[in-house]
């Protein structure tokens, strides 16, 4: 039997002339796009292993290594604040990680949850810190008068939970059936017992969500350490990279002014720290990546 199927025109079976095209421009769009978006990494990348007299005399673009060498990154670990940088970065990290996740779970609970005692008015305090906060001095005199100034506690403590972020796990926390919380009730279990072995292990994608956000977030933060810590030993690395893009920075020349090596390696060094400080970034995202699109989104849509 001879088959009276047809290709339709325009079809994906078939495409058009003007399909070609079309597909053809995006493709265009998409690879240039790719290219200013990966080209300043790249350059970042290939600086850092390039001679400094050829940075010097070509400040356009680079496109391989020239004079191949590693002393930038030889000179940057030997000095002490980038090493007392990830120190103190890390410290942060895991101190306030654990804390960020609680009171965000705790806070997300809360908002999820029905007919509780006060919620209008404890809704509405939560919602105005998003919009308004004291400003910068009050912030600063309350460091202090705690106690907490020239502390990495000053790092840890004032960010400790996002509004935000609350709002992104009680949106998860509502897209889990009310009959699992139900019956856990009736069973004898308290609130504790639900967040933690009910709640938790249904929303993990958007915890881990949560946790890049958070971790993203005081790595790359500077301004609070400039205005808390006092001391240079206790800097995290993104003040240290900082101390190192800023021309004359007395911060990371006090120890290295009459090394020949920094006059060797001055420009190199600068693209060299910051691949130092953004590679860690770079190696775990992909490992959450999985999880964010069904993180952020879950609980958006309900049917």
């Amino acid at each position: 039997m001879q088959s009276t199927y047809k290709k339709k025109k325009g079809s994906p079976f078939n495409p058009t002339m003007g399909d070609r095209i079309f597909d053809t421009i995006n493709a265009i769009i998409m690879i240039l796009l790719c290219i200013v978006t990966l080209y300043p990494m790249y350059f970042v990348i290939v600086a850092s292993f390039t001679k400094n007299s050829y940075l010097v005399a070509h400040p356009g673009a680079v496109f391989w290594p020239v004079g191949f060498n590693v002393g930038s990154y030889k000179l940057a670990f030997s000095h002490p604040l980038l090493l007392s940088g990830y120190k103190n970065i890390l410290i942060v990290l895991c101190a306030s990680l654990p804390i960020n996740i609680m009171l965000t779970l705790f806070c997300g609970y809360f908002l999820a949850s029905k007919n509780v005692l006060f919620k209008g008015p404890i809704l509405g305090i939560i919602m105005f810190t998003m919009f308004f906060s004291g400003g910068m001095i009050p912030a600063y005199l309350n460091i202090r008068d705690l106690g907490l100034y020239n502390s990495l506690w000053a790092l840890i403590l004032p960010g400790a939970m996002s509004v935000y972020n609350s709002i992104i796990c009680r949106t998860a926390i509502e897209a889990v059936p009310d009959s699992l919380t139900e019956s856990a009730y009736i069973d004898g279990a308290n609130d504790l017992v639900i967040v933690f072995r009910i709640i938790l292990p249904l929303i993990m994608p958007t915890i881990a969500v949560l946790l890049l956000y958070y971790g993203v977030g005081h790595w790359n933060a500077w301004f609070n350490a400039s205005i808390y810590l006092q001391d240079n030993t206790k800097l995290p690395i993104q003040n240290v990279l900082r101390a190192v893009l800023i021309a004359n920075s007395n911060i990371l020349n006090s120890a290295a002014a009459e090394n020949d090596q920094v006059n060797e390696f001055a420009e190199a060094i600068k693209y060299a720290a910051i691949v130092l400080t953004t590679v860690p970034v770079l190696c775990i995202y992909p490992f959450l990546q999985r999880y964010f699109v069904k993180g952020v989104m879950i609980g958006a849509v309900k049917g």
